[in-house]
């Protein structure tokens, strides 16, 4: 399963709920995307520290960019984009997400939800 940044956010804030959906998984993946969305908000140096360090203890896998991804990512925007307001990283998490045949675990599904080919998991908080 491929977790979406807002799942991660809400495991940092306590939320328990959040925490199970991650460890009820064996095989979770992160996409670089979402690793950099959650080192933007980091406050400092020891936040990054812990946010590595959590991924490393889960067993995230990180799932690179790739050009099929890229690729995928500018499609969806071409269609998506001005029709439902999709955004860069949300495009990119999605095509990866696709592109590597994984269930993508979100709590925003409207991000999501004009993409046909995605398979979504809702995450309800």
């Amino acid at each position: 399963m491929l977790f979406d940044t807002d799942i991660l956010i809400w495991v940092f804030r306590g939320n328990a709920k959040a925490a199970r959906a991650v460890e009820k998984d064996v095989d979770r993946r992160l996409s670089v995307v979402s690793y950099m969305e959650l080192l933007q908000e980091a406050a400092d140096p020891g936040e990054t520290r812990r946010i590595k360090s959590f991924l490393k203890d889960c067993a995230f896998s990180m799932v690179p960019l790739t050009e099929n991804i890229g690729h995928r990512a500018s499609i969806y925007m071409e269609e998506f984009a001005a029709s439902s307001g999709l955004r860069v990283a949300d495009a990119l998490i999605a095509a990866t997400a696709a592109e590597d045949h994984l269930k993508l675990c979100t709590g925003d599904q409207r991000h999501f939800r004009v993409i046909r080919e995605l398979e979504v998991s809702v995450f309800k908080p």
